[in-house]
């Protein structure tokens, strides 16, 4: 079992900042493809954004594109640099992983079978 956690949550002004960070406790992130992902209650769990397993492709939601940037700062933790927040942004995210069969980024829950469980991000207006 890959074992992630998500660290950085919290509770934000609109138009403030917040880093969030996804942990593993092996060598997981050194080899594989990972995402965020967040839901809302009663809502579907969205794709935020991904980064391939070198970090060197990246891909973004629409809703995120320009404010927040995904990276992996070495090989054990995954990033994600949330800017100009909004309410809309609020809900719980999640770290997923996967190994990957190609070089480039999984966009896809179903694609991603392992996951942290979770960090709140509130943005208060």
């Amino acid at each position: 079992q890959v074992q992630l956690v998500e660290s950085g949550g919290g509770l934000v002004q609109a138009g403030g900042s917040l880093r969030l960070s996804c942990a593993a406790t092996d060598r997981t992130l050194s080899t594989y493809a990972m995402a965020w992902f967040r839901q809302t209650r009663g809502q579907e769990r969205e794709f935020v954004a991904a980064i391939s397993w070198n970090g060197g492709g990246v891909a973004y939601a629409d809703s995120v594109k320009g404010r927040f940037t995904v990276s992996k700062d070495n090989a054990n933790t995954v990033d994600l640099q949330m800017d100009s927040l909004k309410s809309e942004d609020t809900g719980v995210y999640y770290c997923a992983a996967r190994r990957p069969l190609h070089p480039g980024v999984y966009r896809e829950r179903d694609e991603y079978p392992y996951w942290g469980p979770g960090t709140q991000v509130t943005v208060s207006s």
